[in-house]
Parts: C-alpha cells; sequence; structure tokens
C-alpha cells in the first residue's frame, strides 16, 4: 500500500480559507473582543500595495452660536486626517514528522488545518506585542501611557486603585476598556491577592479569568524590565484584523531525498491599532518584521489620545 502524502490531504483552495476561519476561532485575541475581523479591511488587504491608507474625518471642534438675525454663523472646516497600516506577509513550512500524528486522524486534512491554525493565532498574539511594543515606544503616544513603576515601595505596586487611574487615562471613553494582556507574574500576585475571578458563560464554561471586571489574556510576552511590567487594557476593536491573500497561500512539495513531504503556508494579512499609522520609517524588507514593527520611529498617533481603545500601565509587583 502507498504512503499517504500531504498532497494526497490538503486541498489548497479547500484549506487556507479553512485556516483563517479556524484561526480566528483559536484566537484569544478574536475571542476577547480586542481583535476584531473586518471586511474593510478583508478588502483592503486584498487591494495592492504594502501600506493600507486609511482617510478619516476629525471630529467637529468649536462651541456653537447664539443665532442672530444681523451676524452670520462663523463656518468652521472639518479636519481630516490619514491611518496607515501595515501589510504583513509572513510564511511557514513544515515537515511531514511535524504533522505526523495528524495523518492518522479521521479528518487529517482539518486536524492539520486545525495544527496551523493554532499556530498562526499564537503568532498573531506575538505580533500583536511587538506592535505594542512599538506604538507605545512612540512619544506621540505618551498620554496613553500610565507609569507608577518610579514610585516608592507599595505606590509603585499594582492595585485596583492604580489600574483604575490607568483606565481613566481613556477620561470618558474609559468605559470602552473591556480586556487586559499581562504578564503571568502579574497574574500570579493578583491570583494570591484572590483578585481574579472566573466567572462562567451561559454554557458554563469559563472563557477568560477577569479583574476588575476586565477578561485577562495571560502572556509572557508582555515586557518585563527588570522588576517594572508592563500591562496594556484594550477596548474592543482596538485593533483591526484584515485577512488578505497571498499569490500562492498553500502548497505542498516533497524532499524525494529525504523522503518528506512539505507543506507551506503563506498568510497576507493586516493587524493595526486604530489610529496609529504606521509610518515605514525603518523597514528594510517588502514587509515589517516583528522587530520593524517593534520599533518606535515606525509608528506615529493620529487620532485624539483617548479615541485610541489601548493603555499601557506600567507597574511592579
Amino acid at each position: 500500500m502507498a504512503a499517504t502524502k500531504i498532497s494526497n490531504i490538503i486541498v489548497p483552495e479547500v484549506f487556507n480559507p479553512y485556516v483563517i476561519e479556524r484561526t480566528a476561532q483559536l484566537s484569544k485575541l478574536v475571542k476577547s473582543g480586542i481583535v476584531v475581523p473586518s471586511a474593510e479591511l478583508d478588502a483592503l488587504a486584498m487591494s495592492g500595495g504594502k501600506l493600507i491608507n486609511m482617510p478619516f474625518w476629525k471630529d467637529l471642534t468649536g462651541d456653537d452660536e447664539v443665532l442672530s438675525d444681523s451676524e452670520a454663523l462663523t463656518v468652521n472646516n472639518i479636519g481630516s486626517g490619514k491611518d496607515v497600516a501595515a501589510l504583513l506577509m509572513r510564511g511557514k513550512a513544515w515537515g511531514v514528522n511535524d504533522l505526523a500524528k495528524a495523518l492518522s486522524g479521521d479528518d487529517p486534512m482539518g486536524a492539520i488545518g486545525d495544527l496551523v491554525a493554532d499556530y498562526w493565532a499564537r503568532m498573531e498574539q506575538k505580533t500583536l506585542l511587538a506592535v505594542l511594543k512599538g506604538i507605545f515606544g512612540a512619544s506621540s503616544m505618551s498620554a496613553n501611557v500610565h507609569d507608577i513603576s518610579g514610585q516608592l515601595e507599595d505606590a509603585a505596586k499594582i492595585s485596583g486603585l492604580s489600574f483604575i487611574v490607568a483606565k481613566n487615562k481613556l477620561g470618558d471613553n474609559s468605559d470602552k476598556l473591556t480586556a487586559v494582556m499581562m504578564h503571568s507574574d502579574t497574574f500570579t500576585v493578583l491570583e494570591q491577592q484572590n483578585l481574579i475571578q472566573y466567572i462562567p458563560n451561559s454554557q458554563g464554561i469559563v472563557e477568560f479569568p477577569s479583574y476588575m471586571g476586565k477578561e485577562v489574556i495571560v502572556d509572557d510576552g508582555c515586557p518585563k524590565d527588570s522588576d517594572v511590567y508592563t500591562t496594556y487594557l484594550f477596548g474592543k476593536g482596538a485593533i483591526g484584523k484584515g485577512n488578505g491573500q497571498a499569490p500562492v497561500p498553500t502548497e505542498t512539495d516533497r524532499d524525494s531525498l529525504a523522503g518528506e513531504d512539505i507543506l507551506i503556508n503563506r498568510q497576507h494579512f493586516i493587524l493595526h491599532p486604530r489610529g496609529v499609522k504606521f509610518t515605514n520609517t525603518s523597514v528594510v524588507g517588502d514587509s515589517p518584521s516583528n522587530t520593524e514593527l517593534a520599533t518606535q520611529t515606525n509608528w506615529e498617533r493620529v487620532y485624539e489620545p483617548k479615541n485610541i481603545r489601548i493603555v499601557a500601565f506600567k507597574h511592579k509587583i
């Protein structure tokens, strides 16, 4: 009996849409509402070009005026701005040895697809943390940073009161913050203090622990600089996600000499913090790497600070 090969299992035109859909289903960022897939960004991601321009109208300003039968109203202009996102072009290849356990499943293509989707969900979270490092390194984002790490002793530690102050960096938009991402060290301390809640959903499943009413994602990629930690607060849709289309999203190959089947998967996507434009100042290749996404000179705030639904909270534990 001939051995089953990757090429016998994978149907590229079925596999790639499946991976994209399952990545969203498996992503903690999407489940929490931090990242919101957008049909508009999907279209922009497929429109061509390395940078995606997104013009927007600024809010109206100025006080109202008293009507008069002798004086005309003052005409104010409507301002505009431009947000810019980078098209992220990424890929990964796996040999059959990495996928061997999936080949024995009842639905091997689905099993392999789930493995690939889970991989991309993890990479998406890693990419987001690089983006956050970059945007909060930019001086234009200073109004969205609450830093208590330089205070003395307990005043420098995360607490309910300091968390509320961090939340209120968005002023009257603070109620839009619904989720938080923190290092496991921070989570452990809060859990030891009995401040983490585990509330089941309508199906009786605890999808996320919560702190101060915010859904919690734990990721050790959150910055830890000696004894200073950065915790991120998010509003729903703070990060926009658009799925593009690589010219050849999925293909298989075979290394005949090694006797190894190879699966190649490529993704074109947008993962953009709404209101902070990507300047592309320091990018070497056709698409920015995570290191370049983490570079502060590649970012500039274009929305009003309180309309950017992300806050960086620097503290000790």
